[in-house]
């Protein structure tokens, strides 16, 4: 351009240029000359107005991971981006790609306590990829630019630009924009090693009782299909992290279930019986590990990561692949021979067979008493066809989502996991659908998280987005209520929930909603839901005391399995 723009100008033009074409956001003092500017981009960007700033990062978030594409949050100073900091904090735990940007009092107010100053670079440097504060306009270009290469590659995570009131007013000369490709420092992809790769493929040729565990990595890299090509090559189980799932079809004759406190029995028990352990983008949290002392001692371990920080960090590898898995596979893939193990494969089968007697049966299929979470889950995925995408919140309902929904695509599960941020699911789920709008995306939510940030049925309201809410509704928070069964000696502390009218604050909001009292409701309802076009919520009134089995006890050895029998 040979003329001279607004800083906010140069702002929204960056953005256009970074492929963005939807922004989660609430306006402020602050940042009204960039909502100013957005006034005539309607057609380019599709700003979505939430009810609460950590509504907007948890769109964000939930748009980046249907979609593939970075998240954008756009909140004004001070209390605007400190409510975006849950949203940030839970991104850098799962590896969301997302920029979030906030107004800022202007340069010559900084460090006075003026109105709605909060020192966001100093708040949020822990909680994310790169946080930065723009003073000059002409600095946005250059900032942007970097924001957006930061957040993207590598091990993907969130990234802040603050930027003052006077950057946004003053002027930039022959505004151009160039996409970031390279930073001095910052090397998102590290080198791969071929003597790793060389050790790898030995340790995985020799095995006997292999075992891959697969997370997040996978899906960020777009990895799938390499990951399927190394599989079914190798012939080796499968088991996925929470974060994990939907890289691989629950269908596929590898699949093996899903690790961790609440994972099936299976590859939690295998874990401390394989020869090799071979865990893809996924960093052994201690959700999955439990206690580390106890954990796959027998076996070799081969780690592949992109994030070096977390090679050796939790588990110690023998052989360490670093290197982004889209790149790290196949050249694994070359060099393993073709093999079976239908033994191996057998005992996964028992396991399953144990836990379906134990748990499964009943929780899916129950013949009597009050509906269960598991069988709604159950239903509502069957009559999707197994083809929609799961968005939750933190809970009981998380977990009986994760166990019991099932995938025949990548990137269809939407759900907290390193943070556990109760409030995450009804945002999430309209950011979604916007980031996959041809899907159908159902939100499981309990009846305390619901209420955390219930607000953005407003959203939902105002933009009419199609998503399909199933609160699981037990009048209790629980998961710290089954805590307090099996640890606290029943004493229910602060766990009940007197609750509103959930349908009555939905049709307030012109949701049509429905609530749902007995098994023979449950078909005819959800299959209602999912034919309506538009919006709709059911409020379906499950047990009030189940429990989520199996169970590890947390810091316990992964083979100390809880199946609601003992």
């Amino acid at each position: 351009m040979d003329k001279k723009i607004t800083g906010s100008e140069a702002l929204i033009s960056s953005l256009i240029n970074e492929g963005v074409d939807t922004i989660f956001g609430y306006p402020g003092g602050a940042i009204m000359p960039v909502f100013d500017c957005l006034y005539d981009f309607k057609k380019e960007i599709n700003h979505i107005l939430v009810r609460h700033e950590q509504g907007a990062t948890h769109a964000a978030q939930g748009y980046a991971r249907t979609s593939g594409k970075v998240g954008v949050a756009l909140v004004t100073s001070g209390p605007g981006a400190t409510n975006a900091v849950t949203g940030i904090a839970d991104a850098m735990m799962d590896s969301t790609p997302m920029v979030v940007i906030s107004g800022q009092v202007a340069s010559s107010l900084l460090g006075s306590d003026a109105f709605q100053e909060a020192d966001v670079v100093g708040i949020t440097q822990p909680i994310s990829k790169w946080a930065y504060q723009i003073r000059r306009p002409e600095d946005i270009a250059w900032a942007v630019s970097r924001a957006f290469y930061i957040a993207s590659t590598g091990r993907p995570g969130p990234v802040i630009l603050d930027i003052t009131k006077d950057a946004q007013f003053g002027l930039v000369d022959n505004f151009e924009y160039k996409k970031a490709t390279f930073i001095r420092s910052y090397q998102p992809k590290p080198d791969v090693k071929e003597s790793e790769i060389e050790l790898a493929a030995q340790i995985i040729n020799e095995a006997k009782r292999p075992l891959a565990l697969v997370g997040q990595g996978v899906i960020l890299g777009n990895a799938e299909k390499e990951l399927l090509d190394f599989l079914n090559k190798a012939g080796i189980p499968a088991a996925s992290t929470v974060l994990g799932l939907s890289a691989i079809p629950s269908d596929h004759p590898l699949q093996v279930g899903m690790l961790g406190m609440h994972g099936n029995v299976g590859p939690n028990r295998k874990t401390n019986e394989c020869d090799v352990l071979i865990a893809i983008g996924m960093r052994f949290d201690d959700r999955v590990t439990g206690d580390l002392k106890t954990y796959a001692k027998q076996a070799k371990v081969i780690h592949f990561d992109i994030d070096k920080a977390e090679i050796n960090k939790n588990v110690k590898a023998m052989a360490r692949v670093l290197g982004d898995v889209k790149d790290t596979l196949p050249k694994i893939t070359a060099k393993i021979k073709e093999k079976q193990y239908p033994e191996w494969l057998n005992e996964f089968k028992a396991c399953y067979d144990e836990e379906y007697k134990f748990v499964i049966e009943n929780e899916l299929y129950p013949e009597a008493g009050k509906l269960k979470m598991g069988e709604v889950i159950n239903k509502v995925s069957e009559a999707a066809n197994n083809d929609a995408v799961l968005v939750t919140d933190v809970g009981q309902h998380q977990m009986m989502g994760v166990r019991y929904f099932k995938y025949n695509h990548s990137r269809s599960v939407v759900t907290s996991g390193g943070l556990g941020t109760m409030g995450f699911g009804l945002p999430a789920a309209i950011g979604a659908k916007f980031g996959a709008p041809d899907r159908t995306v159902c939100l499981f939510v309990g009846d305390g998280g619901i209420q955390m940030t219930i607000q953005e049925l407003g959203t939902i309201m105002q933009t009419e987005v199609d998503i399909k809410i199933i609160i699981l509704n037990n009048h209790f928070l629980g998961m710290v209520r089954q805590w307090q069964e099996l640890f606290f000696d029943e004493r229910y502390s602060e766990t009940v929930m007197k609750n509103p009218d959930f349908v009555k604050i939905a049709e307030a909001y012109s949701i049509t909603a429905e609530k749902v009292e007995t098994r023979d409701e449950l078909d005819k309802a959800v299959t209602k839901m999912l034919a309506h076009k538009g919006p709709y919520l059911l409020d379906v009134q499950v047990e009030t005391k189940g429990m989520v089995y199996p169970m590890i006890p947390a810091g316990t050895c992964v083979t100390n399995i809880l199946l609601g029998n003992e």
